[in-house]
């Protein structure tokens, strides 16, 4: 081999292992940006996650504040709660349905979280002034209805001494009888002993003095029930207590208030047997007075 030959042959394969080494160097470059690639992109997957669940702690809040957000009168505050809260539930959903490659995008949406923690710490802090309000207000509504409840419970002590003044004063204005009496009378006005025997029935009573009672004309009825129950004739009817009540006799008088006699005569027009007869006497929608009387 001549000496050119080997040099031909010595650079060739300089030439060779050069353009291996390139190969080795260009291989080890690529690998290495592959793997900061890689690495970069395992770092924006871990920071994505990271900001996922940010977000989703975020969105958890925003979530609890909705059932307080009715304290919230202001509707310009409660726009833009819930524009935050839908912005909280766009940005989660882009987090969890797509994969971020831009480190930009990171920065943005680290940077979105900052600004909506910032409003929702606001809106607790408006919240919690509006709940101690709220508070307050209920504890005075509290108090003005126990006031109330005790000014009612007053009133109504007011009301039942008004009624019972009123009761009395009622009673005071009614009529009293004394010396209910019954008689069996003959044909000439004579008391008759046997009641069969008797053609008049005679009651008889006193009017005392009261001077709370109101004077004038006065209607008074009277009710004599047989020993069998049933009423003794029945000239009509007069009204006491919401009723219309079936009557014997009656009789008007001129009261004025001083003491005076009644007397009320019944005409028998039936036959009459002994036993017990009660006689009731009413006026001003009272009854003044009821007594049996055994008559033979």
């Amino acid at each position: 081999m001549t000496l050119n030959n080997k040099k031909y042959l010595m650079i060739g394969g300089i030439a060779a292992a050069v353009l291996v080494l390139a190969i080795i160097i260009g291989s080890i470059v690529k690998s290495n940006n592959d793997m900061q690639k890689a690495n970069e992109l395992l770092q924006l997957e871990n920071q994505q996650l990271q900001l996922a669940g940010e977000y989703e702690n975020l969105n958890d809040e925003y979530q609890r504040l909705e059932s307080q957000t009715q304290f919230i009168n202001n509707d310009s505050l409660l726009n833009k709660y819930t524009e935050a809260k839908s912005k909280v539930e766009k940005l989660l959903a882009e987090l969890k349905t797509q994969k971020i490659t831009s480190n930009k995008r990171i920065k943005e949406l680290k940077s979105e979280i900052e600004s909506l923690k910032g409003l929702i710490r606001h809106y607790v802090s408006i919240i919690d002034s509006l709940n101690k309000e709220n508070a307050g207000l209920r504890a005075e509504n509290t108090q003005i209805k126990s006031e109330n409840k005790k000014l009612s419970t007053k009133m109504s002590k007011v009301e039942e001494q008004k009624a019972h003044l009123e009761e009395r004063m009622t009673l005071a204005e009614k009529m009293n009888i004394t010396n209910l009496n019954l008689s069996a009378l003959k044909k000439n006005g004579k008391k008759e002993k046997n009641i069969t025997k008797a053609k008049q029935l005679m009651v008889t009573f006193t009017i005392s003095p009261n001077n709370s009672t109101p004077v004038g004309e006065k209607e008074i009825f009277m009710r004599i029930t047989s020993p069998e129950g049933t009423l003794l004739g029945e000239r009509g009817t007069f009204s006491f207590e919401d009723a219309k009540v079936p009557f014997t006799d009656c009789k008007k008088v001129e009261y004025t208030g001083q003491e005076m006699e009644v007397t009320i005569y019944w005409n028998v027009d039936l036959p009459l047997s002994a036993g017990e007869y009660r006689v009731e006497i009413f006026a001003d929608n009272y009854r003044l007075g009821s007594k049996i009387f055994v008559m033979k």
